[in-house]
C-alpha cells in the first residue's frame, strides 16, 4: 500500500508538479482587518477603526482584550445585536461624526445600541440629534415690528435661530471699502434683531446687501429683504398690522409662521 501511494505521487509530479502544492488563490486573512456577523450581517473593518475609543465593547474585541464568546459557521466573531443599525455605528467610527438619512426613524435604538458598544461619544451625538430634529418639528414664529421711529427702528423676533441667521449672513457693514461683517450692536440676542439705527461710528459706515455692496440699506430694504426671505424659508404671513395703506414694508407688525 506504501509502495501504491509513493508511486501515485511520482505519477501525479510528472504530470503536473503543482497539484500537490498549495493553492496559489489562498490568501492568508490580513491581520489588520476584522470580519463581524452582527445579528446575521457582515462588516469588515480596519482593527484600527474598532479601537478609536479605549475601553469600548468593539476596541477591546479588536485587541484581543475581550474573549470571543461566540462565532458563525465562518469563523467570525458573533454578536447578537441589530445588524442593519450596526453600519452607522461603523460609520461613525470611521469619520467621527454621526451622519443619518433624513428619514431616520430609529434613533433611540441606535442610542441603546450605541450604549451596549460603550460609545459614550456616538450616546450624546444621537441625543443631540434627536434634541435638533424636534427643534425642526417644531413650529416657529417670526415676527417683524416696525415703529416707524429712528430711535427703536426695526425689529426681527424669530423663534427659530437658524433664520436669525440667515437674516445676518445677508448683511454687512462696509466702511472705507473694508468689509466689516455683521454690526454686533444690532444684535439682542440670538432670537432678535434690532436695527435701530444706522452706523455713526466711522464716518462712510454703511449697512449693505453682502451679494451687493453698492446697495445701500435703508429700514425699509431692510424690511423688505427680511420679509422676503421668510417667505422663501417656508414661512407664511398671518396677520400683517396697520396695513391700511395697502403695503407691506408700511404695516407696523408682520406675523409669520412656519
Amino acid at each position: 500500500m506504501e509502495w501504491n501511494l509513493r508511486r501515485m505521487e511520482s505519477e501525479l509530479r510528472h504530470i503536473n508538479p503543482d497539484l500537490l502544492q498549495p493553492s496559489k488563490s489562498f490568501k492568508k486573512p490580513s491581520s489588520g482587518t476584522i470580519t463581524l456577523n452582527v445579528g446575521g450581517f457582515l462588516y469588515t473593518a480596519h482593527r484600527t477603526t474598532l479601537s478609536k475609543h479605549l475601553g469600548s465593547f468593539l476596541e477591546e474585541l479588536a485587541n484581543g482584550k475581550k474573549a470571543v464568546q461566540h462565532t458563525d459557521s465562518m469563523g467570525n466573531p458573533f454578536i447578537d445585536r441589530d445588524g442593519p443599525v450596526f453600519r452607522h455605528v461603523l460609520n461613525y467610527l470611521r469619520t467621527g461624526e454621526l451622519q443619518l438619512p433624513d428619514d431616520f426613524r430609529e434613533a433611540g435604538l441606535l442610542r441603546r445600541e450605541a450604549d451596549f458598544y460603550r460609545l459614550s461619544e456616538l450616546v450624546e451625538a444621537v441625543v443631540e440629534w434627536e434634541s435638533q430634529r424636534a427643534a425642526q418639528r417644531e413650529p416657529a414664529f417670526l415676527e417683524v415690528t416696525d415703529s416707524h421711529e429712528r430711535s427703536q427702528g426695526l425689529k426681527v423676533y424669530c423663534s427659530d435661530t437658524v433664520f436669525i441667521e440667515k437674516v445676518k449672513g445677508r448683511l454687512v457693514q462696509i466702511s472705507k471699502s473694508r468689509l466689516d461683517g455683521f454690526p454686533e450692536e444690532f444684535i439682542v440676542s440670538s432670537n432678535v434683531i434690532q436695527f435701530r439705527h444706522f452706523i455713526k461710528s466711522e464716518p462712510g459706515s454703511r449697512l449693505v446687501l453682502k451679494e451687493d455692496s453698492t446697495f445701500l440699506c435703508t429700514l425699509d430694504c431692510l424690511k423688505l429683504e427680511t420679509v422676503m426671505l421668510a417667505l422663501k424659508s417656508g414661512f407664511k404671513l398671518v396677520t400683517a398690522l396697520d396695513s391700511s395703506k395697502g403695503s407691506v414694508v408700511a404695516a407696523e407688525a408682520l406675523h409669520f409662521v412656519k
